[in-house]
């Protein structure tokens, strides 16, 4: 058993990074959730998921520089990948918060971003003439198939939680996802050609800074800086909710890191896919949410789709999926 300088050994590490990412993220989704379902006394709603944009890469900005002044920076990087995958991350997560503050139901969205690969392999088919299995496809079909049920049968009060709006948003989502995996690709190839090896914060601070930019002028042309900040004034209640979902989301990042660093990206993946599947229960059983007999239908059938696409990973198959 390997022990480094802290005097950890493999299987601690291994606990405190699991523990990290879980604790972080299961308690990152729930505050998302609860910050888009949150009603003012007036009756309205926070819905400037742009701003929550600004303010979540803000406070990741903030760790990871005090994490490139602990471990030193990489200099030379290629910035302009770097703000290019900025972009298209702080869309795809925007995306996803104007889903849900438009309609779509938490358990909906997080099953609908595990079938990521959808886009990805789609742009892989058109432009690149890449070759799936037949398994691959079974995949991602049964976790669309399974998202779709459970947007069905995902009712409360009778009426579908999931708004049309919400669902094209979702989409739009994907194929920022699918965007930004090609970008990724192309980051890292870069790197390796210049024979860089960016650090873990490198990645952190220079990411949420081109986030934090996009983020900041979509939400200034939107109006969405003076309104966000107008609502909270007027909400102190949905400030501690808005703190504490970004601090998570920095806490989480930083524990991914961790883990990357210290053992095979397998691991992290594994990790942040079955916990995809525990927010999704965690959101079901705590914020009320009322399935019939074919959302539970859904759920088993795109969970199955999650658990086979990392199956693949555990057992060295490619998969087309990035898991973030």
């Amino acid at each position: 058993m390997t022990v480094d300088d802290a005097g950890l050994s493999d299987p601690a590490k291994l606990i405190i990074g699991v523990g990290g990412i879980y604790s972080a993220f299961l308690y990152y989704g729930s505050l998302q959730e609860d910050v888009f379902r949150y009603t003012a006394p007036d009756g309205t709603n926070f819905k400037q998921a742009w701003f929550l944009q600004v303010v979540e890469a803000f406070v990741n900005i903030v760790v990871g520089f005090i994490g490139l002044q602990i471990s030193g920076g990489t200099k030379g990087l290629p910035l302009k990948m770097f703000a290019l995958s900025g972009t298209s991350q702080v869309s795809a997560k925007a995306f996803t918060s104007l889903a849900l503050a438009n309609g779509l139901s938490f358990p909906v969205a997080i099953l609908a971003k595990s079938g990521k690969a959808a886009p990805v392999m789609a742009g892989s088919l058109l432009l690149g003439g890449a070759k799936y299995t037949g398994r691959e496809y079974l995949q991602v079909l049964a976790i669309i198939a399974g998202t779709a049920i459970v947007g069905i049968g995902n009712k409360k009060g009778g009426e579908s939680s999931s708004s049309g709006l919400g669902v094209f948003f979702i989409v739009i989502s994907l194929v920022a996802d699918g965007i930004t995996g090609g970008i990724q690709k192309k980051l890292k190839a870069d790197c390796a050609d210049a024979g860089l090896r960016p650090k873990p914060y490198d990645f952190m601070f220079w990411t949420n800074l081109f986030m934090a930019l996009t983020a900041f002028i979509v939400s200034i042309s939107l109006g969405e800086v003076s309104t966000g900040a107008y609502y909270i004034a007027e909400n102190p209640e949905i400030l501690s909710k808005i703190t504490r979902f970004a601090v998570c989301s920095a806490v989480g990042q930083s524990f991914i890191f961790f883990t990357i660093a210290n053992f095979e990206p397998l691991v992290c993946t594994t990790v942040t896919t079955t916990r995809k599947i525990f927010s999704v229960m965690l959101s079901i059983f705590t914020k009320g949410h009322s399935l019939d007999n074919h959302g539970w239908v859904g759920i088993a059938l795109a969970t199955g789709g999650i658990l086979a696409e990392m199956e693949s990973k555990v057992n060295g198959r490619k998969g087309p999926i990035l898991n973030t």
